[in-house]
């Protein structure tokens, strides 16, 4: 080899595999440090898009499941209010029998009535009381657009708006109109719309559109009479409530669990049962068995929904940790590979230094050709 001190040669190339050698430890310290092994979009570009996208699933799946068990929470609730009606129905069915016995006296009829009134207060307290989170659940009025006779309507030929604002998951909106001429009523919600053609009416009628969006707007369009007056004396809108609870990622109909909590008060059950006569009594035996029946059903469709939140919340787990481990596979260190890396470019690094020491000197050789 020839003796050269312009161009170190042997120094160069120990410096070059310096480098390289310090490179590799600090990626090592890195990824040992962080436990990724994708720091940055350098080190690995689609890998580091692929795990963001599931990062992103997997963080609305881990929300989605909280959903689930909040809506279990609040079905309990509800299921805990109808077993106590429950029983409470059963007492005034026990009470309604004695009453249509006739041996029964009037005075104690009396007495069973002033006890059935308490109870179906009570039975209406109760629905009222049952809350989750500020909403009552079981009075007709959860999930749901409720309004009826939202206005008696009289004027001369024109436009008439009528917003009903604040309106959640309703599903479908009932109007009735009467003594009209010629006209039409549209129902929108701003994307959807509905027309109800008119052509002079004589006596009621009803007609139901159905809106899957939030929100309703009515508006009456020019309903007038032969002799050019408003001749619609009522428009309402009534509604069925549903609620809607998100248990995926996608906003589509799979992803989301539907349903209907029933008006459980006793307006919404007995209907005002009276047994202050022998008839009044024996009628609240039907009446009664009704109730328990409409009961029986909505709490059948509390425990359907909670067993079907269940289920969901049982797969979501699942998804969750096969998303993790996959976008674990991707993202995260081999922590056993990174160590033995760092040990091998640590040695390495040591020796490259060792090494540029000695090429460093190698030039100092020519000084004893000279001598």
């Amino acid at each position: 080899m020839g003796l050269r001190i312009q161009n170190n040669i042997a120094a160069f190339n120990s410096h070059r595999n310096l480098k390289t050698a310090d490179a590799g430890l600090s990626k090592s310290l890195e990824k040992l440090s962080s436990g990724f092994r994708i720091n940055k979009a350098s080190d690995d570009a689609a890998g580091l898009s692929v795990s963001m996208r599931f990062r992103s699933q997997i963080k609305s799946l881990e929300q989605a499941s909280r959903n689930a068990s909040e809506a279990n929470s609040m079905l309990q609730v509800a299921e805990g209010a109808g077993d106590q009606i429950t029983n409470i129905l059963q007492r005034m069915k026990e009470l309604a029998t004695q009453a249509a016995s006739s041996n029964t006296g009037s005075t104690d009829r009396t007495n069973i009535n002033s006890e059935i009134d308490s109870l179906e207060n009570e039975i209406s307290r109760i629905a009222n009381s049952t809350k989750y989170a500020g909403s009552s659940l079981i009075n007709g009025s959860f999930g749901g657009l409720s309004v009826s006779s939202a206005g008696n309507l009289t004027g001369a030929n024109g436009i008439t708006a009528i917003d009903v604002s604040n309106a959640t998951a309703a599903t479908s909106y009932g109007v009735t109109v009467s003594s009209v001429g010629s006209g039409a009523i549209t129902l929108t919600d701003g994307t959807n719309t509905q027309t109800i053609s008119l052509s002079a009416l004589t006596g009621i009628e009803t007609d139901t559109l159905d809106f899957s969006t939030f929100g309703v707007k009515i508006t009456a369009n020019s309903l007038v009479d032969s002799a050019g007056g408003f001749a619609a004396s009522s428009l309402a809108t009534t509604a069925t409530s549903t609620s809607s609870f998100q248990v995926g990622y996608e906003n589509n109909a799979n992803n989301k669990i539907t349903f209907s909590l029933a008006d459980l008060t006793a307006g919404g059950l007995t209907a005002n049962v009276d047994v202050s006569t022998l008839s009044g009594a024996q009628s609240a035996l039907t009446t009664i068995d009704t109730a328990l029946d409409t009961l029986a059903d909505a709490r059948a469709t509390i425990g359907r929904t909670q067993n079907q939140f269940g289920f969901a919340s049982a797969n979501l787990s699942s998804t969750i940790e096969n998303l993790s481990a996959a976008e674990s596979v991707i993202r995260d260190a081999d922590m056993a590979f990174e160590t033995v890396s760092f040990t091998k470019n640590q040695i390495l690094l040591q020796a490259g230094t060792s090494m540029l020491a000695q090429a460093n000197q190698a030039p100092q050789s020519v000084l004893s050709l000279l001598g």
